[in-house]
């Protein structure tokens, strides 16, 4: 198997100087809906009385306005094409520059407006009088990843012209096939690549360690570690800190701190804060805490006072080792960044100090943002939402909710998702439900799943209610997510039992999520065929 020997086929090989023989998604989003004609109200605020309307809308795009900038004309849209937009652009004789769309494609790409950079791209190479650059066609495979999947993107790599393009766009590939640790796609492109004299730098050699290191083939890497330098293939810093996580699964810390001193004498190498950083994880899993300490000292001092992201990476690293005063004063020095601090930098030092159990801390954090933040951001308060929440504190969860929402905060699906999980825990099922709407309420721009306890729980509500019309719109949403289990089809079944109502489709519904019945599951479906002959 390809997975078992490739790279140290490939040892063999450099070790033997015999030329290597030739080289041989799914998105769901909930389309049905809760509805109950009974009840449409849908206030913002979960502080007033529960409704039960469980209804999605959405507004229907609006007919476009003219632009004179072609950005504008562009960022305007919103499901429109954007091939239209730029047809129509020529059409009315103005010009457009090569420039301009890449700019406008990147712009897109930060906005994860993913379906109309590809367009733009698609648009440009398909013109004939562009230069397309071995990065356009390495970006252009990337979106088509992101939009249509890996098989589309396989099929554009083999059409690619050339190999300067074939090896820019195989780092998103390979990219891909290591996220999906698809073990035999990513050595096969692996090989392919070796043997077209390809791999000639550490970054596809990386994403192969991140990869050996998360299915935990650690010896993989250091198999990696030697064809590169068998190979000549330079080492990066990335490479290193791979090398001593690696090194510390297969031969422990002694062995950890040789690969890091020759790191040191490497002169292609600037020793950085990640280092350390890999450093002092490794001790602090090995219970060697000074030394932890003694690397993430080091660590601070190598901080570039330009960026702002080693200072939230070395918080994490504190809070690991439960020291308080550590995040606390990274935070503080993150101040003196020239950067605007964010609220992902405000999120991050909360978390730090919620996981070391300083709440009061990561309150004064939260009241310091809000007393400066441009825009309410509702990710920064669900941070401490959530740990009211994991604390059992549902009175001071629903206080801040209220206070965010007369703040003007838009609740997301994982403000949702908490108080959800909370009220289920209080036992409120009805304001659990109501969350649980609002969260469906928000699938048009996002994929969410609840967690299957708190789905579970619901259900149990609806089924000790006896509720047969909610337990089945509530089950058409699931079964749009993918979300139907056994368990779930039990309990549907045995509402209806107790309602005294049939489910004459339920053997085509059962079908068609592949659900496997036990005997009691079968036993149930004999009873809601006659219903009333069951003695309750």
């Amino acid at each position: 198997m390809a997975s078992t020997t490739f790279f140290s086929t490939l040892l063999k090989r450099a070790l033997q100087k015999t030329p290597p023989p030739a080289a041989a998604s799914l998105r769901s989003i909930a389309t049905s809906l809760f509805s109950n004609p009974r009840n449409s109200s849908s206030s913002s605020s979960s502080s007033g009385p529960p409704t039960r309307s469980f209804t999605f809308s959405f507004e229907p795009e609006p007919e476009p306005a003219r632009y004179e900038d072609l950005r504008d004309r562009i960022f305007w849209l919103r499901k429109r094409s954007a091939t239209a937009a730029l047809e129509r652009w020529v059409g009315e004789g103005r010009k457009v520059s090569q420039s301009v769309l890449r700019d406008i494609a990147k712009e897109l790409v930060r906005s994860q407006r993913y379906k109309h950079a590809l367009e733009i791209l698609t648009w440009m190479e398909s013109q004939g009088n562009f230069q397309i650059t071995s990065r356009d066609h390495a970006t252009r495979l990337d979106l088509i990843i992101k939009v249509h999947g890996l098989s589309d993107a396989e099929a554009y790599f083999e059409k690619l012209p050339g190999s300067a393009s074939q090896k820019a766009a195989s780092f998103p590939l390979l990219h891909s096939y290591v996220k999906d640790r698809d073990l035999e796609k990513a050595e096969a492109l692996m090989l392919r690549l070796h043997n077209s004299a390809l791999a000639v730098d550490p970054h596809l050699f990386n994403e192969m360690m991140k990869l050996y290191m998360a299915t935990g083939q650690f010896r993989k890497v250091l198999d990696v570690i030697r064809h590169m330098k068998l190979s000549n293939v330079p080492l990066n810093v990335l490479s290193y800190n791979l090398w001593m996580g690696a090194t510390a699964e297969v031969s422990g810390v002694s062995s950890v701190e040789t690969v890091h001193k020759e790191m040191e004498t490497d002169k292609n190498i600037e020793v950085g804060w990640s280092s350390y950083c890999t450093l002092a994880n490794i001790y602090t899993k090995a219970g060697l805490v000074d030394k932890a300490f003694g690397a993430l000292n080091v660590a601070e001092k190598k901080i570039s006072l330009r960026k702002r992201l080693a200072y939230s990476f070395i918080m994490t690293k504190y809070a690991a080792l439960q020291d308080r005063d550590g995040v606390l004063r990274l935070w503080e020095s993150s101040k003196k960044v020239p950067e605007r601090i964010t609220c992902q930098n405000y999120m991050s030092v909360m978390l730090c100090l919620i996981k070391i159990g300083a709440i009061e801390d990561a309150e004064r954090i939260f009241r310091e943002w809000e007393s400066s933040c441009r825009k309410y951001d509702v990710r920064v308060s669900n941070v401490l939402l959530g740990a009211y929440m994991r604390n059992g504190w549902m009175e001071k969860a629903e206080s801040l909710h209220r206070h965010t929402l007369e703040r003007g905060a838009i609740p997301n699906y994982k403000t949702w998702e908490i108080l959800m999980e909370g009220w289920v825990k209080k036992g409120e099922m009805d304001r659990a439900v109501d969350a649980m709407r609002r969260g469906f309420s928000m699938l048009e721009g996002c994929i969410w799943r609840p967690p299957s306890e708190i789905v579970m729980a619901i259900a149990k509500h609806f089924e000790d209610q006896s509720s047969a019309e909610d337990m089945r719109r509530y089950v058409q949403v699931l079964q749009n997510l993918g979300l139907m289990n056994l368990g779930l089809y039990k309990s549907f079944l045995r509402t209806h039992i107790n309602a005294r109502r049939e489910l004459p489709d339920i053997i085509n519904m059962v079908e068609s999520d592949k659900i496997e019945l036990d005997e009691e599951a079968r036993a149930l479906i004999q009873c809601v065929f006659e219903p009333q002959n069951i003695d309750l």
